[in-house]
């Protein structure tokens, strides 16, 4: 939930520094192409995908379009400065005139609130051979620069995803995209294909038979083989309940963002993205009997799915689906008991995380908590259950919950205890 403090107070807390910063209102610039990649490219770029999203808000420019080239000056490594915050500027005669005007932009492009400095740091903690995570939460939690797919690598960096060691990455990416791929084939059975198969089985014992000799054996049904058995272990009955299975996981993704043409656009681009939340919705559901899928699971896939399948490097777009189960499957893991019907009333359950956010409430606004819980008397599972069980994501528009994001992936102890 949020690190607790000592006493309540009537007080507001006062705004941080960095929410006012010009670092999130900076002019339109020219596109940034990021330094660190997974592998070979294997496009230009990704305006074929940018082309067919329809932006879910309007009054923010777009971020994949917006920032300038990060000049390499302002670039300083960890290892050459041990100091965490701004770079120090060369030194400069300050009774120059030639100079002067150079040393004032050049200290607003280093200051810390430049978006152009942050891209740098993003950048230099991303292409270290082995990432400092702490550093690199540190900066996340401040928001992270939404260009050249440093959100996007970001994110799977701090979900565990992709390893700290960057020489690990390529290994790890091939051998988690090649596990997805045995399982949509073991799990995800076109009932065409199991008639087909049912076929060359028939056809290969009826040539059996067929080579005995003297009368011929007595083969009995087994209860798997026939549609209408109820049997838990029948493959027929297993087929019919992974169709309602299907079909409640189809009806909340067309529901998915209304809004945004990426999502549910009339075209083939939302279409294949429909696709992949269903399958990788429908594998989750699968490979976790306990929980299975319930309603709202879909809200928390969207944004990692949006995020990766808009990533400027195409070869991390086209296995975007891949690498968006497995995030939802690390996100998932921290607070996955509150889909758990059984366990709301436990220590792990729903309820009792809405206590403690409760308790937290109260001590450090008490106002807040006074006027909900005493004079408006709301009960906190009316608006706490969704803002927990779904990370907020329904509380604001999709550009703003992609920042809140920022901050609730990079806390060590998890993302519920940012909220």
């Amino acid at each position: 939930m949020m690190s607790t403090g000592n006493g309540s107070s009537m007080n507001p807390k006062p705004v941080p520094a960095w929410l006012n910063s010009a670092a999130w209102t900076s002019k339109p610039r020219s596109p940034v192409r990021s330094t660190y990649s997974f592998g070979e490219r294997s496009g230009s770029g990704s305006g074929t995908v940018l082309e067919a999203i329809d932006k879910p808000f309007r009054d923010y420019d777009d971020p994949l379009s917006s920032v300038a080239k990060v000049p390499q000056e302002t670039v300083v490594t960890q290892e050459e400065s041990e100091v965490t915050g701004p770079a120090a500027l060369p030194s400069q005669d300050a009774g120059s005139p030639e100079h002067s005007s150079d040393t004032d932009e050049n200290r607003g492009v280093n200051s810390p609130s430049s978006f152009d400095y942050r891209v740098s740091l993003f950048n230099t903690e991303l292409s270290r051979r082995r990432i400092h995570l702490a550093e690199l939460q540190r900066l996340s939690s401040q928001g992270i620069p939404d260009v050249g797919g440093i959100r996007a690598t970001t994110w799977k960096v701090l979900l565990g995803f992709l390893p700290k060691n960057r020489d690990e990455w390529a290994t790890e990416l091939k051998k988690k995209r090649a596990t997805y791929a045995v399982f949509r084939k073991e799990m995800i059975i076109n009932p065409s294909e199991v008639t087909r198969r049912k076929e060359e089985m028939e056809a290969m014992k009826a040539a059996e038979l067929e080579a005995l000799e003297g009368p011929l054996q007595r083969h009995e049904i087994s209860p798997d083989d026939h549609p209408l058995s109820l049997r838990s272990e029948s493959v027929w009955h297993q087929f019919f309940q992974d169709t309602e299975l299907a079909e409640q996981i189809n009806r909340d993704v067309k529901r998915t963002h209304p809004d945004m043409q990426f999502f549910c656009g009339d075209n083939d681009f939302a279409r294949e993205n429909q696709e992949a939340l269903k399958r990788i919705l429908f594998i989750f559901a699968k490979l976790n009997p306990g929980i299975r899928y319930v309603q709202g699971m879909n809200e928390v896939l969207a944004p990692l799915y949006y995020v990766f399948k808009t990533d400027v490097d195409e070869a991390n777009v086209e296995h975007a689906e891949e690498d968006s189960f497995f995030c939802f499957v690390e996100l998932l893991s921290d607070f996955r008991d509150h889909f758990c019907q059984q366990l709301d009333n436990s220590a792990v359950g729903i309820r009792s995380t809405i206590s403690q956010m409760t308790q937290l409430l109260r001590r450090h606004d008490e106002e807040l908590w006074r006027h909900l819980e005493i004079i408006s008397k709301v009960n906190p599972q009316f608006y706490a259950f969704r803002w927990i069980t779904l990370l907020l994501t329904q509380e604001f528009n999709f550009a703003d919950s992609l920042r809140l994001w920022d901050s609730l992936l990079s806390n060590p102890d998890g993302p519920l205890v940012s909220l």
